[in-house]
């Protein structure tokens, strides 16, 4: 019976994430490459999703892997430095070499000031 509550739990989370972005389910499923009655049997707890679509949602959601895992009903919550940082991450996944070179020089530099003070 617990697998069923865990499918539940993220499913929930995912339809919360969903509706907090303004997304149909239908939308969400273009974004993800998936059809929107698989999105629904997932939310519904109906579907053992597997990692790799996990990853997909949670993309297509604009959110992190642990997003899906920071339930509604639980204390577990991703904070917003968290947050802040999984979006700073995406931003250098998306750069090319030269940039993500000048971020990291930046970001050195940035740090290191703060060190100092």
């Amino acid at each position: 019976m617990i697998d069923k509550e865990i499918l539940k739990l993220v499913g929930t989370r995912i339809r919360a994430l969903r509706k907090e972005k303004g997304l149909s389910q239908e939308a969400l499923g273009e974004k993800g490459g998936f059809h929107f009655s698989y999105i629904g049997q997932v939310e519904r707890g109906e579907k053992n999703v597997s990692l790799l679509n996990l990853y997909k949602i949670a993309g297509a959601l604009d959110v992190s892997l642990i997003q899906l895992f920071a339930y509604v009903d639980e204390e577990f919550l991703v904070t917003s430095t968290e947050s802040d940082i999984q979006d700073i991450v995406g931003l250098l996944h998306e750069a090319n070499d030269e940039k993500l070179r000048l971020a990291k020089n930046v970001l050195r530099e940035i740090l290191r000031g703060n060190a100092s003070t």
